[in-house]
């Protein structure tokens, strides 16, 4: 079916990717996120290889701790933080392993894993795990910058022209701020869903209104959400 396959990871990543080695200074580390204006860095090895991601939460703990000794609660629920207080170098701070993702993953995936571990920014690497680029809550957001124009011509010809070939004249589409519009009859009710879902599959749609329903009679239920 011609549909537009969803954009991968390699679409929207940053390269070159910046990073730091294992012995990369403390201080070199905070340096490098303040020149760069990023929140976390990818620690590789001397052969290119992602061991790991120091970022502004694992420096931080080094300022916590600084002008007081922890209490003996926190000394057994924040091992690792004080661990990474006295880190002076990047492998003594890093969290690993790394979580990654590679150039053809799919934006959805990659946002799955930004959500789930709690990050802002992805190392993109190959199958050596060697650094790729980066991804960042930015770049997925990027998708959603699609020009309303754009998307309906997708939707005319990807969907409504391959479902409803004898209709497509007769179906509306429309799109505003990334929601579509569809009205018009059809003659087979059945993949009023399926046109619906697929609409909805599309880079950039943020929504769809569906008012299509069957030859000669009203609109079909209700507006679907993504």
């Amino acid at each position: 079916m011609p549909v537009t396959v969803p954009h991968i990871v390699s679409d929207v990543m940053t390269t070159p990717a910046v990073a730091v080695g294992r012995d990369a200074p403390f201080k070199e580390i905070a340096r490098v996120m303040d020149e760069r204006h990023v929140s976390a860095l990818p620690v590789v090895s001397r052969a290119g290889r992602v061991v790991g991601v120091v970022s502004e939460a694992d420096l931080l703990p080094k300022e916590e701790f600084r002008d007081r000794r922890p209490t003996r609660s926190e000394r057994m629920r924040l091992r690792s933080d004080l661990a990474k207080a006295e880190g002076v170098i990047a492998e003594e701070v890093m969290s690993t392993p790394a979580v990654t993702v590679h150039p053809d993953d799919t934006l959805a995936r990659a946002a799955r894993l930004m959500a789930v571990h709690h990050v802002k920014r992805l190392p993109v690497v190959d199958a050596e795990d060697g650094l790729r680029g980066i991804v960042s809550r930015g770049d997925l957001l990027s998708i959603f910058l699609r020009s309303d124009e754009d998307i309906e011509e997708e939707v005319r010809r990807t969907v409504v022209s391959y479902l409803f070939p004898a209709h497509a004249h007769a179906i509306d589409v429309s799109v505003r701020d990334g929601v579509v519009g569809l009205r018009g009859p059809v003659h087979d009710t059945s993949l009023i869903w399926v046109a619906e879902r697929l609409v909805n599959g599309l880079e950039g749609v943020v929504g769809v209104e569906s008012q299509l329903g069957g030859e000669g009679s009203g609109p079909h239920g209700p507006a679907s959400e993504p």
